[in-house]
């Protein structure tokens, strides 16, 4: 199970990713929470294609990605879980568990150390919100983002099956939660206790130090409630407020990519 697991890997996560792609989009297409003030062809092409970028960059460097690194250190014996003989069916919920708050602790990390927001404030600096913007991370934060999680695979042995299992669901959940989706207001509420929704997530894009600074967890809302970086609402509502970073407005600056890929290596006063 382990080895076809790890063989079909890509194909697994890239058709889990496509179909709910389209799903997402469509829904947002329907029913869409703010109008969008920039151009979308434009935005789309630039996230898009930095996406490719990261793909391609991930294969290379991560060839086996964070499934294959739980392929190995199963048949190497690494990892606490090894060494304790854990079941799997504590295993696979304790290593998703484990990876979702590392990921939430990697996400604060990011806007509280300046040389890794940088590298952060790419994902900021959008000016709209929709399901391309859970594409758009600089490739230095995919690297290290990567690098993390393989640690974590290898410290705790995590199996297989939870690792995959991980992937496929941070990936939905990040477009779900950047979507520029209406949900209604009772089935928010409910949801937003089992996943982070795009009303909730959205909180986190404000220009407002204070509303950017909560809400950092991408698929558990758990640990924003746990660790106090919960925030409900943003103060000037949801269709009123504005995102992206106050000090890059240009909306060249902040939409191509090459002007995405540049961005950590200028010089901008904003969070620090």
């Amino acid at each position: 199970m382990p080895e076809f697991i790890v063989a079909n890997e890509a194909m697994l996560r890239t058709g889990s990713f496509a179909a709910l792609f389209v799903l997402i989009a469509c829904s947002e297409w329907c029913w869409p929470r703010r109008v969008l003030a920039f151009s979308r062809p434009r935005r789309w092409q630039n996230h898009l294609c930095l996406a490719v970028i990261n793909t391609l960059l991930m294969r290379i460097l991560f060839p086996m990605a964070a499934v294959g690194a739980a392929l190995l250190a199963q048949d190497a014996g690494w990892g606490l879980f090894t060494v304790l003989g854990t079941p799997d069916a504590i295993a696979i919920p304790v290593a998703f568990l484990l990876l979702d708050v590392v990921v939430y602790g990697q996400h604060r990390a990011m806007h509280a150390l300046p040389l890794l927001w940088r590298v952060h404030r790419v994902h900021h600096a959008d000016l709209d919100l929709d399901i391309t913007s859970g594409l758009r991370f600089h490739p230095i934060e995919m690297i290290l983002s990567m690098a993390i999680k393989v640690a974590v695979v290898f410290l705790v042995g995590a199996p297989v099956l939870a690792v995959l299992i991980f992937e496929i669901v941070l990936n939905g959940t990040s477009l779900f939660n950047h979507a520029n989706l209406r949900l209604a207001g009772p089935v928010d509420r409910v949801i937003r206790w089992i996943v982070v929704t795009p009303d909730m997530h959205r909180v986190h894009h404000s220009v407002s130090l204070n509303e950017s600074n909560s809400n950092f967890g991408f698929n558990l809302p758990w640990w924003d409630h746990i660790f106090h970086s919960y925030r409900a609402v943003p103060s000037a509502g949801h269709e009123q407020m504005c995102l992206g970073l106050s000090t890059l407005r240009d909306v060249d600056d902040c939409t191509g990519l090459v002007a995405m890929l540049v961005l950590p290596f200028r010089r901008i006063t904003d969070r620090f």
